[in-house]
């Protein structure tokens, strides 16, 4: 995880800071800070005490104890490609209208300025401190049951695709990601572990909003069009 996310960052984020690493420069550290999120892994899984009792009631719960403090990185590294992936599907249709406003040009590519930035961070922010819980519920409690190992591979999985379809630029949805990463979890108990009816309505909700959306975008632009033009 901590290689990957590593990896990412160094190939597609320090262009903006001015860096350049080789690609042996860039897999060496890499590999330093998995080894480092390695180490703290470890650390902290140590810690982690055998309950005997709780073991007699459930044979897996100190195994699932010892998951319990790794899904806080793997947590960290989804949203890490949160960040990496939403923001720039949130964002870049407003660094092209800035653009085109300042230079009165289309372009295939806009200088995205730092507030734009700034200000697409602070959205996924304020998105998921107001209304998100209840995507956070949806997803974590309505589709399947989720223990700390389900949890760690499922954020694991989500963060590794998003995050590599970042680095290839491809327009992917965070939450279609980690939605399929929890079902892929819950399938591996079995259909009968997965609410189906709770799949149907997300299912449903992303069908109807691709023509909800294209007609609304329609409507502004002839709307805006019939009055400034």
């Amino acid at each position: 995880m901590g290689v990957l996310i590593s990896l990412v960052t160094i190939f597609k984020g320090l262009k903006h800071l001015k860096l350049e690493l080789t690609t042996s420069q860039s897999l060496v550290v890499a590999i330093v800070v998995g080894l480092i999120i390695a180490i703290a892994g470890k650390s902290l899984i140590q810690r982690v005490e055998v309950d005997p009792k709780a073991d007699r009631a459930f044979h897996y719960a100190s195994v699932e104890k010892v998951f319990a403090p790794l899904c806080v990185f793997t947590a960290c590294s989804m949203a890490f490609a949160h960040g990496s992936n939403d923001v720039a599907n949130g964002i870049g249709p407003l660094a092209a209208v800035v653009s085109i406003a300042k230079t009165g040009e289309v372009a295939q590519t806009a200088a995205l300025p730092i507030w734009i930035l700034f200000l697409g961070g602070g959205g996924i922010v304020l998105g998921l401190t107001t209304l998100g819980y209840r995507v956070m519920k949806t997803i974590g409690k309505r589709i399947t049951e989720l223990t700390p190992s389900r949890g760690f591979c499922a954020e694991l999985a989500a963060a590794a695709t998003v995050v590599t379809a970042s680095r290839l630029g491809l327009p992917v949805s965070t939450t279609h990601i980690i939605v399929g990463s929890v079902l892929g979890v819950g399938l591996a108990r079995g259909i009968a572990a997965i609410d189906l009816r709770v799949v149907l309505g997300i299912v449903t909700s992303w069908v109807v909003t691709l023509p909800i959306g294209a007609a609304t975008a329609a409507f502004f632009f002839f709307f805006f069009k019939g009055i400034f033009l």
